[in-house]
Formats: structure tokens, C-alpha cells, sequence
């Protein structure tokens, strides 16, 4: 299976810029979207590439927020939402179930300029995502989750480590948070094939950092334990353009 994650920074503005003609030349059976920016009925006009089907789970607040999971796959079952009210107003998390495991979509909150929402994201939503990811698994079945996780776990993950010690995406807290959800049974896929750096998924728009190089891996596929036996790829794609993210890939069987 070739699965694809992308935070596409509004997917009015992707569609605008290419997004159709990335989803055709892909052969990705599945296509998870972060910060959407929408709504279906916004989108209800473009035709997507034949043969595959759409599912949404959209922010309350318009313009904000939000996922979708594009598949040619159909899914044994979707899950919008960890449960919690508290956390589920701004669609950031939609599950889809196949036959060997659940695929997580997740948008993760960013801890904002002056980490004005740290305390929420490592207190509150991480511990939440961590026992939802738990309740995912109960039946046995092991769980893949992709997406803008907003954070770059380890210094080889940016390219400017000691000025960005305590920026958002950055800190030790939401470090120490991802390092404690990797040692629930996890495994950063990427790195479990590329130990090098210079890889990142984010750049800023401002100095051209893009063209530099100078950026953030801040996009992930985790998958449990279990599966690691499947992994046959990962893969981070910096040269497609469209948003200030670029697209991941994993393959497993």
C-alpha cells in the first residue's frame, strides 16, 4: 500500500496550484490531507481523479484547521474525532480502518508565536491523542498515523537546532512528549530508514528558506511496532510544490 500525507495549507489553494494533477501522477492509495481549510460543500464542484473517494472532518471555525483522507481503497470503517468534545471542534484527527490497521490522520495543534497554547498541546491534547491512539488499538488491530505533527523531534530534524531551542515546534516539552508517545510502541518510520540529515518537510516563506534548505521535518509517519516488519519505504518529497509543506510517503505491505 502507498499512502501519502500533505498539510496543504488550505485545500482551496493547493487545488489552485496543482493539488488534481499530484493526486493522478501519485499511484498513492491513499492521500491524507492536513489543514484543508474547508469544507466539502466549499470543494462540492471539482472532480477528483476517478476511482477514488473522499472523506472530511472539518473544523467548526470556518477557514481553519481540518483534514481529509482521499482513497481508492474503501475502508472498512471511518472515525471522525478522538471522542473528546474537547478537542474535536477543529477536525484534526480523521481514522480510517483496513483489513491489517488503522490509519490516523492527524493535524496537531501548533504551540503558537510566544507558546501561547503549549501548555494545552503537551498537558492536554497530547495525553488525549496518546490514550485515543491506545483505545485505536485495544482490539488488537495496530495503528499507522501521518500527518503535520508540529514538531521536529531531534536536533537532525531542523536545520537551525540552537536558535530555535525554545520556538514553538521546538521545545523540550513537546520533544519529551513525542519521544514518550514513540516509547508507547511506536516508530518513526523515516528515520527507521534514513538516519542522515537535511531532510525536511516545512520551510518558512520568508529568506527563501526553501531554496536554501533551511527547514523542518515536521511531518510524519509513526506506525506501531507490530508493523515494522511491513515497512517498505519512507520518503519525505521536497521537490513538489503547492504549500510551504511538502508531501511524505510510506509504503508497507
Amino acid at each position: 500500500m502507498r499512502i501519502i500525507s500533505w498539510n496543504v495549507n488550505g485545500v482551496r489553494a493547493a487545488l489552485k496550484k496543482g493539488l488534481l494533477d499530484f493526486i493522478g501522477k501519485s499511484d498513492a492509495d491513499v492521500i491524507c490531507l492536513q489543514e484543508t481549510k474547508a469544507h466539502p460543500g466549499d470543494v462540492q464542484h471539482v472532480e477528483w481523479p476517478k476511482g477514488y473517494e473522499l472523506y472530511w472532518n472539518s473544523a467548526e471555525k470556518k477557514g481553519y484547521s481540518g483534514t481529509a483522507v482521499i482513497t481508492r481503497l474503501r475502508p472498512l470503517s471511518v472515525r471522525t474525532g478522538t471522542g473528546s468534545a474537547a478537542h474535536d471542534r477543529e477536525g484534526r484527527v480523521l481514522a480510517v480502518e483496513f483489513p491489517d490497521f488503522w490509519l490516523v490522520n492527524v493535524y496537531q495543534p501548533n504551540s503558537q508565536r510566544g507558546l501561547t497554547r503549549l501548555d494545552y498541546r503537551v498537558n492536554e491534547w497530547d495525553p488525549a491523542f496518546r490514550r485515543y491512539l491506545k483505545r485505536l488499538q485495544s482490539g488488537g488491530k495496530p495503528a499507522v498515523f501521518c500527518g503535520d505533527l508540529n514538531v521536529a523531534h531531534n536536533e537532525i530534524d531542523l536545520a537551525n537546532p540552537k536558535t530555535n531551542r525554545r520556538n514553538a515546534g521546538f521545545t523540550d516539552e513537546e520533544r519529551g512528549s513525542f519521544t514518550k508517545l514513540l516509547a508507547g510502541g511506536f516508530v518513526d518510520t523515516f528515520r527507521h530508514f534514513e538516519k542522515g540529515p537535511g531532510h525536511y518537510s516545512w520551510w518558512s516563506q520568508m529568506g527563501d528558506c526553501r531554496a536554501r534548505n533551511i527547514g523542518w521535518r515536521v511531518d510524519y509517519f509513526v506506525a506501531s511496532e507490530k508493523l515494522v516488519p511491513a515497512l517498505r519505504r519512507a520518503w519525505i518529497s521536497p521537490e513538489v510544490m503547492g504549500s510551504d509543506h511538502c508531501p511524505v510517503g510510506l509504503e508497507i505491505d
